[in-house]
């Protein structure tokens, strides 16, 4: 299918201008929608490029939005002042789009990685009853107590975030050799200049915290359908972070992919074979999803509860797919059991002592 490719400039509420692009099919309507929410430090245009290309032409409409100081976007590099900005300015921009007559009754879905998990799990509490489903790429939604920083550390950073916000002063690793396992791939990332590769803003990394603690306290509150992916053998994140989202939620409709031998960037780093196996998860997910929606079902669809059974639906036993098909049990985590999640700031260094998802 032949697709078309376009760019725009759009000024968010602050007057910031932001960097805008799109995928759509050439010659028919989308049949849903899919809005990107990119990681730390990433853009949309080159870095998700191939998942932008891959879905529309598989027939879906993918929009992006380099968030400020990202990318192609305005604003100081990489400088992250409120992280609830970042979800705003998402929320206005995709809303935008699917307001405009033509998309009004396709389905929306969200499409995350890392950083942006947590963008797509706020989008979702900000306003739980518009989005139809996310996929959660290793998303940023919990953060392990053995690298969590020590509160008196944290105390003490925050007493001089705002004197000294943009000081890059958090110290972090090069972690692109562990996040792109194709050498041919890692090193256009390497060559890529608008990706973010310098340390961390000391402002940045506080919200980065923040923005972490605050989902993974509120995961029993996510409730839409989602599909979550992880490569195994990941060492910037715990696949534990993707299962512990996985129990916790009170979705009815959840599925969680685990990818024995594969890396960090699934999408973007892994060999042509491997990026195949994924895309052809997410797009069977997102086509089993996609519907025709009627304005009036739309209308009783954002007055009902969201999932009004979740109560009984959150004791179920769900499982877990693994990438060979297999299907097993997912246990529910006793609450005091101690935690496994990503490494602090989910991607901003490497994880000491990692604990491997079981293989499915």
């Amino acid at each position: 299918m032949d697709i078309e490719y376009h760019e725009e400039l759009v000024r968010n509420s602050r007057g910031v201008q932001l960097f805008t692009c799109r995928w759509l099919p050439a010659s028919s309507s989308p049949k849903a929608l899919v809005f990107l929410c990119h990681g730390y430090g990433a853009e949309c245009s080159e870095l998700m490029r191939e998942c932008g290309i891959k879905m529309a032409t598989a027939g879906y409409g993918v929009f992006g939005v380099d968030y400020e100081g990202h990318g192609k976007s305005m604003g100081t590099r990489c400088y992250i002042k409120k992280f609830d900005t970042l979800v705003s300015d998402c929320d206005q921009f995709f809303k935008s789009i699917c307001d405009m007559e033509d998309y009004r009754n396709k389905s929306r879905f969200l499409y995350s990685e890392s950083m942006g998990g947590a963008v797509a799990l706020l989008l979702h509490r900000k306003d739980q009853t518009f989005w139809d489903g996310a996929i959660l790429v290793a998303p940023m939604c919990k953060i392990s107590e053995k690298v969590k920083p020590h509160p008196v550390v944290i105390s003490l950073l925050t007493k001089v975030e705002d004197i000294i916000p943009k000081w890059k002063i958090v110290p972090t690793k090069d972690i692109i050799d562990s996040t792109f396992k194709d050498p041919v791939k890692r090193e256009k990332v390497r060559k890529n200049k608008l990706i973010y590769q310098g340390k961390p803003r000391l402002k940045s990394a506080l919200e980065l915290l923040r923005a972490s603690m605050d989902v993974e306290d509120n995961l029993s509150e996510v409730r839409m359908p989602f599909l979550v992916l992880h490569g195994e053998a990941d060492t910037v994140t715990d696949p534990e972070v993707s299962r512990a989202l996985y129990e916790r939620s009170a979705s009815t409709d959840k599925t969680i992919k685990l990818y024995p031998g594969m890396w960090y960037g699934l999408t973007a780093g892994e060999p042509d074979e491997n990026v195949e196996l994924v895309f052809s998860d997410i797009l069977a997910w997102l086509d089993k999803r996609s519907r025709h929606w009627k304005p009036e079902e739309r209308a009783r669809a954002r007055l009902e509860p969201v999932n009004k059974h979740s109560q009984e639906a959150s004791k179920e036993i769900s499982h877990v797919t693994g990438s060979n098909g297999a299907e097993s049990p997912v246990p529910v985590l006793p609450q005091d059991q101690p935690r496994h999640g990503c490494s602090f700031l989910c991607g901003l260094g490497c994880q000491p002592n990692q604990q491997q998802c079981s293989r499915m």
